[in-house]
C-alpha cells in the first residue's frame, strides 16, 4: 500500500500557523509580484475564487469579505515543508517527496495494519508537532492514492481504497480530467473516444491506449486497476524554483542600494543551487513598493532573463540580477522589497555543456 500525504492549503496554513487570530478568517497568498492568487484558505475557496486568478479581479471581493492578504514567503514555506517531511519520514521505510506539500509513503514492507488508524496517527502527529493540517489517501498505487487523497480532504481527512469494490466505486464517479497525470488535451481526446471516467480508462484496451496515445497513459490505466506501474522514487525530485528576498526596514530610494541587494540575494540563490546540485536556466528579479500604503506611489514590476547555458555561478547570477534591477528601478519610489528567483532548474550533472560557450 502507498499513502499520499498532502498538506491542506499549504501556503495559507503556513501563514495561519503564526497568526492564531486568523483561525476562521479567509486567507489569500499572492504570487511573487503580488499579481495572482496562488493559495487560498477554505473560506476563499467557498467564495468561488480560483487559484491563478489576477489579484486585481478579486481585490474588491476580498475586501468585502475582510480577507487577509499575504505576499508569498517561500523561505518560510520551505522551512515548514522540511519539518513536515522530517515528521512523515518516521512513518514509512521509504518516502518520496513529490512537491513542497506532498509526499508518498511506501508501506509495502510494513506488516498488515489498520490503515485508517495509522493515517489518523500521522495526521495528529503532524498537527501536534508542526501545526499543519494534512489529508491522507491510501491505496495500492500512486494514482489511486491521489484519488483517495482528494476524497480524504473533502471528508474525514483519511480515506483508503483497499478492495476492488471500493476502487470501482471511486473510479466510476471520477471524471477523466481528475485523474493524476491527464491534462486537458488528453482528456478531450479520451472523451472523444468514449472514455469519460476513470473506470472507463481502467477498463480500456491497453493496446489501443498505447497505439492511440502513449505508454504513460497505459501505465496510468494499469495503476487505476490497482497494478503498480509508476516507479517509486526514494530521492526527492528537483525543486521547481529557488528564491531569496527581503523586505527593507525603511523604504529604499537609492538605485545602487537596490542593485546591491539584488546582487546579494542572487549570491544566496547561487549557494542554494550549488548545495542541491542544481543549475538554473532563467532568473527573475522583482521590486515592489509597500502596497499597504495607499497614499504613496506604487511600483511593482519584474523581469526575467534566460541563460544560453544553465548555470549556478554566483558571479553570473549576481551580475544578471543587478542588471535587471537597474532596468526595473524608477526614481521617485520608495521600495519596500526586492527579490531574485531561479526557475527552470535541472540537475547540474545532467546539464549538457556548450562546446562553443565562452569561459566565464
Amino acid at each position: 500500500m502507498i499513502a499520499l500525504v498532502d498538506c491542506n492549503n499549504f501556503y495559507a496554513s503556513c501563514e495561519r500557523l503564526f497568526r492564531p487570530d486568523l483561525a476562521n478568517r479567509p486567507i489569500v497568498v499572492l504570487s511573487n509580484n503580488d499579481g495572482c492568487v496562488v493559495a487560498r484558505s477554505n473560506e476563499i475557496k467557498a467564495l468561488g475564487i480560483k487559484a491563478g486568478i489576477p489579484f486585481f479581479k478579486v481585490k474588491n471581493t476580498l475586501k468585502k469579505h475582510n480577507a487577509v492578504i499575504f505576499s508569498s514567503n517561500y523561505t518560510l514555506y520551505g522551512d515548514i515543508s522540511s519539518r513536515v517531511m522530517s515528521t512523515l519520514s518516521q512513518f514509512a521505510p521509504e518516502m518520496e517527496v513529490y512537491s513542497i506539500d506532498e509526499a508518498f509513503l511506501d508501506w509495502s514492507s510494513l506488516p498488515r495494519i489498520d490503515y485508517i488508524k495509522y493515517g489518523d496517527r500521522i495526521r495528529h502527529t503532524v498537527w501536534r508537532w508542526v501545526g499543519i493540517p494534512v489529508g491522507i489517501g491510501i491505496a495500492p498505487t500512486k494514482t489511486l492514492a491521489k484519488l483517495a487523497n482528494h476524497i480524504a480532504k473533502k471528508n474525514t481527512g483519511v480515506f483508503s481504497i483497499t478492495t476492488p469494490e471500493e476502487r470501482d466505486n471511486v473510479l466510476k464517479v471520477t471524471e477523466i480530467e481528475e485523474v493524476w497525470g491527464i491534462g486537458s488535451r488528453t482528456s478531450e481526446k479520451l472523451k472523444t473516444a468514449g472514455i469519460r471516467t476513470a473506470l472507463d480508462l481502467a477498463a480500456a484496451d491497453k493496446t489501443y491506449l498505447r497505439n492511440k496515445f502513449n505508454i504513460n497513459l497505459v501505465r496510468t490505466a494499469y495503476e487505476l486497476c490497482g497494478i503498480p506501474s509508476i516507479e517509486f522514487e526514494d530521492v526527492p525530485p528537483s525543486r521547481k524554483s529557488v528564491s531569496s528576498s527581503r523586505s527593507f526596514r525603511n523604504p529604499v530610494t537609492s538605485r545602487q542600494q537596490i542593485k546591491e541587494a539584488a546582487s546579494s540575494y542572487a549570491s544566496i540563490v547561487g549557494q542554494k543551487l550549488r548545495k542541491e546540485g542544481l543549475h538554473t536556466a532563467s532568473l527573475t528579479a522583482y521590486v515592489q513598493t509597500n502596497k499597504n500604503k495607499t497614499t504613496v506611489s506604487q511600483h511593482h514590476e519584474s523581469l526575467c532573463t534566460t541563460f544560453v547555458q544553465p548555470t549556478n555561478d554566483t558571479i553570473e547570477l549576481s551580475r544578471t540580477a543587478s542588471q535587471m534591477v537597474e532596468k526595473l528601478y524608477k526614481s521617485g519610489f520608495g521600495y519596500q522589497k526586492c527579490g531574485v528567483i531561479a526557475n527552470n532548474l535541472s540537475d547540474e550533472k545532467k546539464t549538457l555543456q556548450d562546446l562553443f560557450a565562452q569561459p566565464r
